[in-house]
C-alpha cells in the first residue's frame, strides 16, 4: 500500500489497479507551467505530487521529464474513483 501524504485540498480518490494503491487527487493551481492544459490534476503520491489527467477508469500521469523539458506519461488503469463531496 502507498503510504499517504498530506493532500491539499483533495476533490476525490482512486485505486490503481495492478498494485492497489490508494491515491488522492486535487486541482491543478499552480501557476501556468507548461503542465496546466494537459495536466489539469495533481496526484498525491508519497515524495509529494506529480502532475496527472485524472478520469473514470485510468490516469495519465507525467512521471518525469525528457530532455527537451517535454513530460513523460505512463497510463494507470484505476478502480473505485470517487469524487469528494464539496
Amino acid at each position: 500500500m502507498a503510504y499517504w501524504t498530506h493532500t491539499k485540498n483533495p476533490i476525490g480518490a482512486f485505486v490503481e489497479k495492478d498494485t492497489g494503491n490508494t491515491f488522492e487527487f486535487s486541482h491543478n493551481d499552480d501557476p501556468y507551467n507548461g503542465f496546466n492544459e494537459d495536466f489539469p490534476h495533481k496526484i498525491w503520491v508519497g515524495d509529494g505530487y506529480r502532475y496527472g489527467n485524472v478520469m473514470k477508469t485510468r490516469v495519465v500521469i507525467c512521471v518525469d521529464e525528457d530532455e527537451f523539458g517535454l513530460p513523460v506519461t505512463e497510463k494507470w488503469y484505476t478502480k473505485k474513483h470517487r469524487e469528494y463531496a464539496v
